[in-house]
């Protein structure tokens, strides 16, 4: 038998979020090759405080170069907020665009609980 799941809202976004990396330092490991999960993401002048990582991936894609190996293009995460909004973003390894004010997180879509 199915688990029966909270009805949700979930609205695509796909705009850039700033990364917000407050508060003291935890305990939680620094995986090399990772990005550092941040502790809050700012939308549309919003912090989204993150309370937990629902789940983790990463989005393959081939060499550029034709040798045939996969590489990390992306780095995907399901956040929970404090107030129980999900928030699913990802992390580009190569922005789009290159420079100092390169966007790296971006909000791919935000759940709300009905």
């Amino acid at each position: 038998m199915e688990e029966a799941r909270p009805k949700t809202n979930e609205k695509l976004i796909s705009e850039a979020v700033a990364p917000r990396f407050d508060g003291e330092a935890d305990d939680t490991p620094v995986v090399v090759g990772e990005p550092i999960v941040p502790t809050a993401l700012v939308w549309r002048g919003t912090i989204y405080p993150v309370l937990n990582v629902l789940s983790a991936g990463k989005g393959l894609g081939p060499c550029t170069h034709g040798s045939g190996e996969q590489y990390v293009h992306k780095h995907w995460y399901r956040f929970e907020t404090t107030d129980s909004v999900v928030l699913r973003v990802y992390f580009e390894r190569r922005p789009r665009a290159r420079g100092k004010k390169a966007k790296r997180w971006w909000l791919y879509s935000i759940e709300t609980p009905e």
